[in-house]
């Protein structure tokens, strides 16, 4: 049986792409630049400055800013984005996590998040979940964002579980990438397509139960 399970957060536990769609398009709306949810897809388990960065290049203003002024930007699509998520509760729960967590308790496995939001404890606690998890690796302590595999080779050393007995639960390209590299067994919530056809993927993570994952451990 499998050690511990690193989880992704936005997509994944919940929901909030919308949120951070609206706060980086508030954002490129101040600095004339133009962004669309087909752009946003690029955005989706990237680093809050690696986000930056691709929206800068997009709007042809890569080289404009100090620093100082990058930051900044940063802060402020922080600030939109953590006013906007105030009320969170268990409600924004995705169907079958809860469930799913307790399955891994009761059978004393490891639970990490490996998330690339900054702002995962806050959210965790929203929603009542932070007592589920035995540990949260913070992306600011790492080098290299996903999909590099720094974040879950972390999750996986907080919890005193070598990564080669951990699955890493993601919804995005450079999460499933991050947990390959890293040597973990990756799991999908999404499409094929999206992720690829050589993992395991469930369609929504009503079908991500603690037998799905024995299973796919086993084959």
């Amino acid at each position: 049986m499998f050690q511990a399970a690193l989880f992704d957060l936005d997509g994944v536990i919940t929901d909030t792409a919308e949120y951070h769609y609206i706060a980086w398009k508030r954002l490129a709306n101040e600095l004339g630049i133009t962004i669309d949810r087909t752009f946003n897809e690029k955005l989706k388990g990237v680093s809050r400055e690696d986000s930056l960065s691709l929206i800068l290049e997009h709007g042809g203003q890569a080289d404009r800013y100090t620093p100082a002024e990058f930051q900044a930007f940063a802060a402020s699509k922080n600030d939109y984005y953590v006013d906007s998520i105030q009320d969170f509760s268990a409600k924004e729960i995705y169907p079958g996590i809860l469930t799913l967590l307790k399955e891994l308790k009761a059978r004393d496995v490891k639970i990490a998040l490996a998330s690339a939001s900054k702002n995962g404890p806050f959210l965790l606690e929203q929603m009542g979940l932070t007592d589920y998890f035995d540990a949260i690796a913070d992306p600011a302590a790492v080098s290299n964002g996903k999909p590099a595999p720094d974040l879950f080779l972390l999750a996986a050393e907080m919890v005193g579980v070598p990564i080669e007995q951990c699955v890493g639960i993601e919804d995005a390209k450079a999460g499933i990438a991050a947990i390959k590299a890293a040597g973990a067994l990756p799991i999908g919530v999404g499409q094929p397509e999206d992720l690829g056809s050589d993992i395991a993927i469930v369609p929504d993570t009503a079908h991500l139960t603690f037998e799905y994952l024995e299973n796919v451990w086993h084959a």
